[in-house]
C-alpha cells in the first residue's frame, strides 16, 4: 500500500504544471503600459508550440518570440484581445491555445486525462482484487 501512496504522490507532482520564469525580452515590451497588460495576458493563453507545455509569455523558443511579436504588433495595430487570439488560432489552430474549446476535435484533449485516471482506478480496483483473492486461496491451502 505505501508504494501505491507513493506512486499516487508522484503521479499527482508530475500533474502540477510547472512555472517557470517569464521569456519576454525587454526589446519586446511595448512602451504602453495598457497594451503590454493586454499583450501579457493573450501571451498567457496561447502554447508554445515548440515546448507545448508552456505559455508563449513562459517559452524561450524562437517560435514562442515570433508569437510574442506578432501579438504586440496585433495589439498595436488596433486588434481587440480576441481578433489577436483568433489570428493566431487560424494560423496554427486549437493546439496553439492552452485551454482549447470543448469540441469534436478537442474532446480527448479536455476529456483523456480523466478517462485515463478512470481505466487506471479500474485496472488497480481489479489488481488489489485479484490479489487480496490469491492470498485467501494461499490462506485457506495451508
Amino acid at each position: 500500500m505505501i508504494r501505491f501512496s507513493a506512486a499516487l504522490i508522484l503521479a499527482l507532482g508530475l500533474l502540477i504544471p510547472f512555472q517557470g520564469a517569464q521569456a519576454v525580452n525587454p526589446d519586446e515590451v511595448l512602451a504602453d503600459p495598457a497594451l503590454e497588460t493586454r499583450a501579457r495576458d493573450i501571451s498567457q493563453e496561447l502554447r508554445c508550440v515548440v515546448c507545448q507545455n508552456q505559455s508563449i509569455d513562459d517559452s524561450d523558443a524562437d517560435l514562442a518570440r515570433d508569437l510574442r511579436v506578432l501579438v504586440r504588433a496585433r495589439l498595436k495595430a488596433g486588434d481587440s484581445d480576441d481578433e489577436v487570439i483568433a489570428y493566431v488560432v487560424s494560423r496554427y489552430g486549437d493546439f496553439v491555445l492552452l485551454r482549447p474549446p470543448v469540441k469534436g476535435a478537442t474532446f480527448i484533449l479536455w476529456f483523456g486525462p480523466l478517462l485515463i485516471v478512470i481505466v487506471g482506478a479500474i485496472g488497480l480496483f481489479f489488481y488489489f482484487r485479484r490479489a487480496a483473492r490469491d492470498a485467501n486461496a494461499q490462506k485457506e491451502s495451508r
